[in-house]
């Protein structure tokens, strides 16, 4: 790409309004990510027994293991959220920005053309 299909890509309003849609929804994911891991850190920290009582009385396994394979379910669940938006809105709003500049440059380049075609 040149120079000009950056430039145009700048100042493109779909591009400002991707960029902040994909902020948004990663600051989103990233703070919920961050509750939960830093919620797990907090209660190992300051209630361990909790997590190494069994779940019934006649099991060995205790709420450690549902809560950490809960927390990896989680993390699945947000990346699947992320794929899933980026795979949908932000592909075709991307391609929506590209082609525009393409239109762009080639519309300059053909005007250029043209006066370069006057000229002589």
């Amino acid at each position: 790409m040149s120079k000009h299909h950056y430039d145009h890509i700048r100042g493109n309003e779909k591009f400002h309004q991707l960029v902040a849609q994909k902020s948004r929804l990663s600051w989103l994911l990233a703070a919920l990510i961050m509750t939960v891991y830093y919620s797990f850190i907090l209660v190992i920290a300051f209630f361990p027994e909790w997590l190494g009582q069994p779940l019934t009385a006649d099991t060995a396994i205790t709420w450690g293991l549902p809560v950490g394979i809960g927390i990896i379910l989680f993390t699945f669940l947000i990346t699947g959220i992320y794929v899933h938006k980026a795979n949908t809105l932000y592909d075709n709003l991307l391609q929506e920005v590209i082609d525009a500049s393409h239109e762009h440059v080639d519309g300059l380049q053909n005007t250029n053309n043209e006066a370069a075609g006057e000229t002589l």
